[in-house]
């Protein structure tokens, strides 16, 4: 059970497996307001930056789960690195359909939300280990502005211009799932630059070291035409960010 084995190679160098920046993830736990001893669930972990690094600075305790062997094991080599195995776990497996056995203050999906089958039923999924008052996090692609065609949009890495939407219908969608927007970290140009170039010197390097690999063809092909394409398209039409929500309670009736 693991992830296809082009991320594993393209992104076996990242700490952050999105196109958020540690600052930004940074800025992230400090607007949740995080306090000592909350639980953190984390779902599509990838290599447990966001959860170490909360641990550390905040006090949370948390567990992440991914479907990767090999951000897992990273994943537990930063909670070593940080002081913070005693606070996170890391389980190597599907997250898909996962919920904690204790309910948690922040249920998170950064950047996984094909887990739930999309974003409302991720936080269908999500709401299942929250508890009452508990913050749900979202990461997820949307358009900056819409491409032209629909080959712009699957150079984007999309199938095709309706797989998104446009920042203010991303938000205007939580709402009628019954959530109230409360926070929100939009990634930039630049972490997009350090999401994406970063792949490049790992996939050059990883070519050199392995020249009779199978994936060779593959790797080859994606350097060759992944950087040209990414600042043609991917940098210019498409955004990301990381929503923090907060299900809706009526007001009662006077």
């Amino acid at each position: 059970m693991d992830i296809p084995r082009i991320f594993n190679i393209t992104e076996s160098a990242h700490r952050i497996h999105n196109p958020i920046t540690p600052e930004k993830l940074a800025t992230l736990g400090r607007a949740l307001r995080l306090e000592p001893g909350a639980r953190v669930l984390d779902l599509g972990s990838g290599s447990g930056e966001m959860l170490c690094t909360w641990a550390r600075d905040h006090g949370v305790t948390g567990t992440g789960i991914d479907l990767s062997m090999l951000f897992t094991e990273h994943a537990r080599n930063r909670a070593e690195e940080l002081g913070v195995a005693d606070r996170v776990k890391f389980i190597h497996g599907d997250a898909a359909g996962y919920v904690a056995e204790e309910k948690v203050d922040v249920a998170a999906c950064v950047g996984a939300t094909w887990i739930g089958g999309g974003v409302a039923g991720t936080i269908a999924l999500l709401e299942r280990s929250l508890r009452a008052g508990g913050i749900i996090l979202i990461g997820e692609p949307y358009w900056r502005r819409l491409p032209p065609t629909e080959d712009a949009a699957k150079k984007c890495e999309a199938n095709s211009i309706s797989d998104f939407l446009l920042l203010p219908e991303l938000i205007a969608s939580f709402g009628r799932l019954g959530y109230d927007v409360v926070e929100m970290v939009l990634a930039d140009e630049d972490g997009w630059d350090r999401y994406e170039a970063a792949k490049w010197l790992t996939m050059r390097r990883w070519l050199d070291a392995n020249p009779e690999d199978e994936m060779v063809p593959q790797i080859r092909a994606e350097l060759t035409s992944g950087p040209e394409r990414y600042a043609a398209y991917t940098r210019e039409y498409l955004g990301w960010g990381v929503f923090a929500l907060m299900r809706r309670v009526e007001p009662r009736a006077q």
